[in-house]
């Protein structure tokens, strides 16, 4: 079973309405967008760490926001973060740099990534992610998305830019 198929399998198991759409490969929220032809919260995926690599932090956020690595490490109670290396994103998610997403959890079976949203992407719109496949862009609405969380034992938390 490919990666999408799993995200697919387990959304269905759990009865989680969404849709998904094909399209070329793309590496960038940016190049995913060009595909995406619907109301919808279109977000980016940050995969990051902080300087010993001990702590883990998943972040999504609208695509057109950017942030502020020094006030989200003050969130976080961190001194300092950055993004976390390919072997990391490898090691933790299964993921390739191009292809974070929330459904990369599916493949942290230590339950040692801490996820965050910014609070203004959740809403009824639904959000876009990737189903572990940058051919592919999965729809899902958030209280879906969160169910899926809670699913995985994982916890999330709210943040303001």
């Amino acid at each position: 079973m490919n990666p999408a198929e799993r995200v697919q399998e387990k959304l269905t198991e759990l009865k989680i309405p969404f849709e998904m759409i094909e399209h070329p490969p793309v590496y960038t929220a940016k190049e995913a967008d060009l595909y995406i032809d619907r109301p919808c919260v279109k977000t980016k995926s940050l995969f990051l760490t902080d300087n010993k690599k001990r702590d883990f932090y998943l972040v999504f956020m609208a695509d057109e926001k950017k942030l502020d690595m020094k006030n989200f490490a003050q969130i976080v109670n961190q001194r300092h973060l950055k993004f976390a290396s390919e072997d990391a994103l490898w090691e933790k998610l299964k993921l390739k740099p191009g292809f974070v997403s929330v459904f990369g959890l599916l493949n942290n079976q230590s339950k040692d990534v801490q996820v965050y949203f910014e609070k203004d992407i959740v809403g009824n719109l639904p959000l876009t992610f990737h189903p572990n496949d940058n051919t592919k862009t999965i729809f899902i609405g958030c209280e879906g998305l969160f169910k899926f969380l809670t699913s995985l034992g994982f916890e999330y938390q709210l943040f303001q830019i």
